[in-house]
């Protein structure tokens, strides 16, 4: 096995050579070529050759990343050529022209430091043996057959080359002048130079330019399709950007907007057949005068479309805690609300993706619907865009109008996405119950598709006409009755039900949030004015009667103007405002108590009933008169609790025996059956009981205990139904100082709505039938 050796004197000097590792070349005898070198090895090899006999032996790398080389990375056979001419080039490189003179094996590679040697022994480059020519005649027609392949790839190899490759006869010529000129990697050519037999040098040459030809053909094919299938869009991006130097050239600036209309559409990320359409628009401007109408259309809407959020998405890391942080510090109470939209921000957390979850708020005015909705877009860390559907009555309004009409706008979906700056913000829809439909169109319709998941993925607006997605962005109407807002809309929102704040929760809200808020707004500090627990209860007493807290605000509001004024003109440093002060701020009591039974006495039975604004007391007046059996019944009442009161009168004949009534009143007594604050319309079957309590308590003589307030639907049988709004109705009886309340059995569970203060001053009786209610109510 050969190895590298230091230099030893007594080696013959005659067969050893400087040596030069080639890097992916192969030289051949009688082959001239030029190669570059830059290792300082090889360089030294060629300067020393060049002063002893000009002889250099070439021999080629296994593997051409290998910088010094061994003699187990280099190949056994190589080259003994002939230095012609060397040329040294800048950067330390050295270009060498050589003439290859025979083949030679490598028998010992010699290393003194600075230059390689190797021990080389003569070798035949062709076996002496005989071959068949016939079989060599049909070898070279398949070696001419396909070089004629591998030249077609090559329109500038010179055609007497080719010629005198296709007429030549000898099969060592041919080899050598295909070999020579074929571009075949260097292991197939190192396989070439070690082969003997030209029967196998011209069947390995075949077999290597076959292999070659297959790669270029395959090459060529990947470069056709590659050029076919650049985008048509960049080629007339290319061809548009020659035409607009061309123009600047030529001193005709007005494609220059267009032009930059262009390169804005090339770069959003669109698909290609829209991106198509709005390139045509653009392609309109460039042919049209800057001042005609019809360009100031294309301008307006190329704007309004490059202006949109195309693939522009906010990222936020959601976080429940950080969620419920936000909600908590926004807005006292509402805690079912806050819950289920935790609950829906957690779904948004394990599934991002998730489509179809849109929440509607309802409830009445002034309770938080739209601060609730900005407050989780920032727990969702998402633009807010809010659109008001109040009053909208023109389809248009929603999708937009066609482009070619005068004065033609995008729609507000389309213009609240370009607020937000972003393709997933979170939508409001305001007031979505008070959307109008006349002749022009329904634009609750034009809604359908917005809030459809499935289908607003690809929204198109009329003024844009190419489709957005919005099913990233997140929507949430509210509304203050569910019931104006049409089936097939509301199907596909699921409703959140915001009630009407209590006393209670009214008084926290000003006090933790109204309070400082106003105070910050006209410019006080909080040392200033102070409002007292006792100020603040009274205001919402006996200063307003609403579901919300916007009044409350106001009167707030004018506290702090009064106390800002008498601040400002030095009259005083600081105010502090207790309730018996409140009538030289606010003047007279607005709104009185509730109207109540304070005393126990007959026919009189404190009712509670449920308004928009809250809970409300109201009590029950029976009187009983000698008559005709006329029952007369006032007070503003519905049909249903006329109904009621028929019910009640039914009910008392069934009972008469047992309380001591005459079986015959309903012949000879007129009954007088009156709800007071006869102007305030009211309704609804929660009264039935009260009522039958009443008209027992007139006809027996017996009184009704005026600390025990009831309510409940009652049946023919004396069955007692359950009511709704108990939280409200719970909540009046609190206020009213009422110490027992009765209620329908069955909204036992309603209970868990009700307040704690509340649960904690009330007795609750339940009432199955309504024997239990009158043995409760009525003293004996």
């Amino acid at each position: 096995m050969e190895q590298t050796i230091k230099s030893d004197k007594n080696i013959e000097e005659a067969n050893i050579l400087y040596t030069v590792a080639m890097r992916g070349l192969v030289a051949f005898p009688k082959m001239v070529m030029h190669f570059d070198v830059s290792r300082s090895k090889s360089m030294m090899a060629v300067e020393k050759a060049l002063k002893a006999d000009g002889k250099l032996f070439l021999v080629t790398q296994h593997e051409a990343y290998v910088e010094n080389p061994k003699a187990s990375d280099l190949y056994k056979v190589g080259v003994v050529a002939e230095i012609k001419q060397v040329l040294k080039l800048p950067d330390n490189v050295m270009k060498v022209l050589v003439e290859g003179s025979y083949k030679a094996n490598l028998v010992r590679l010699i290393d003194d430091g600075e230059v390689l040697k190797a021990e080389v022994k003569r070798t035949p480059t062709y076996s002496r043996a005989k071959y068949d020519e016939v079989e060599a005649e049909a070898l070279m027609r398949s070696v001419k057959d396909v070089f004629e392949r591998y030249a077609s790839f090559f329109p500038r190899m010179p055609k007497e080359l080719l010629t005198s490759i296709m007429t030549q006869d000898s099969p060592l010529k041919l080899f050598e002048t295909v070999t020579f000129n074929c571009n075949l990697n260097y292991r197939d050519k190192q396989t070439l130079l070690e082969e003997t037999s030209v029967i196998n040098k011209l069947s390995v040459l075949f077999a290597c330019l076959t292999s070659e030809v297959e790669i270029l053909e395959l090459e060529n094919l990947i470069n056709e399709q590659t050029k076919n299938s650049i985008d048509k869009g960049q080629r007339e991006f290319y061809l548009r950007e020659q035409l607009r130097v061309i123009q600047e050239q030529l001193g005709e600036d007005e494609g220059e907007e267009a032009f930059s209309y262009i390169n804005d559409i090339m770069d959003l990320k669109l698909d290609e057949k829209n991106k198509e359409k709005l390139l045509k628009e653009a392609d309109k401007l460039t042919k049209l005068p800057p001042s005609s109408q019809e360009a100031f259309v294309i301008k307006n809407y190329l704007d309004t479309v490059l202006d949109l959020p195309w693939g522009k998405y906010t990222k936020a890391k959601l976080s429940i805690d950080k969620a419920e942080a936000v909600l908590e510090k926004d807005h006292y109470g509402l805690k079912k609300v806050k819950e289920r939209i935790l609950e829906f921000l957690a779904v948004h957390i394990l599934n991002p993706e998730i489509k179809g979850q849109i929440i509607c708020l309802a409830g009445p005015p002034g309770i938080g619907k739209t601060s609730i909705a900005k407050s989780i877009a920032k727990a969702m860390g998402r633009k807010y865009a809010r659109v008001s559907l109040g009053g909208v009555r023109d389809e248009a309004d929603i999708r937009g109008h066609r482009k070619t009409y005068v004065g033609a706008m995008p729609g507000r979906i389309i213009t609240a996405l370009s607020q937000a700056g972003s393709a997933n913000p979170l939508i409001l829809f305001d007031e979505i119950d008070k959307l109008c439909s006349d002749i022009k169109g329904d634009p609750s319709s034009a809604m359908l598709e917005v809030l459809d998941s499935e289908q607003n993925n690809a929204f198109r607006d009329h003024f844009i006409e190419v489709p957005f997605d919005l099913s990233k962005a997140v929507f949430i109407t509210t509304a203050n009755n569910v019931s104006a807002i049409p089936a097939p809309l509301l199907d596909r929102m699921e409703v959140i039900e915001l009630p009407s704040y209590t006393a209670e929760e009214k008084f926290h809200i000003a006090k933790e949030h109204l309070v400082p808020k106003q105070l910050k707004e006209h410019g006080l500090k909080a040392s200033q004015l102070k409002i007292s627990d006792d100020a603040i209860n009274d205001i919402v007493q006996y200063y307003t009667k609403e579901a919300g807290v916007r009044t409350l605000e106001r009167n707030i509001a004018s506290l702090c103007r009064k106390v800002a004024k008498k601040v400002a003109a030095g009259e005083v440093k600081k105010v502090t405002i207790k309730a018996k002060d409140l009538t030289d701020y606010l003047g007279i009591h607005k709104y009185l108590n509730d109207l109540s039974s304070k005393k126990d006495q007959v026919g009189v039975v404190n009712g509670l009933a449920w308004t928009s604004v809250g809970g409300v007391l109201m009590p029950i007046e029976v009187l009983v008169m000698n008559g005709t059996g006329k029952i007369e019944v006032t007070g503003s009442l519905g049909e249903v609790m006329k109904e009621s009161s028929r019910i009640a009168v039914s009910y008392v004949r069934s009972i008469a025996d047992k309380y001591g009534i005459n079986p015959d009143f309903y012949k000879e007594k007129d009954v007088h059956i009156h709800a007071p604050e006869g102007a305030v319309p009211k309704d609804g079957p929660s009264a039935g009981v009260t009522m039958t309590t009443a008209l027992v308590s007139a006809l027996s003589g017996l009184k009704a205990r005026s600390d025990i307030a009831m309510t409940g639907e009652v049946t023919l049988h004396g069955k007692v139904l359950p009511i709704g709004g108990l939280r409200e109705k719970t909540m009046a009886a609190y206020k009213a100082g009422i110490k027992n309340v009765i209620i329908p059995v069955a909204n036992k569970p309603d209970l868990e709505e009700v307040d704690q203060v509340v649960k904690d001053a009330i007795n609750f009786t339940y009432a199955d039938d309504l024997t239990d209610v009158l043995d409760t109510a009525l003293i004996k």
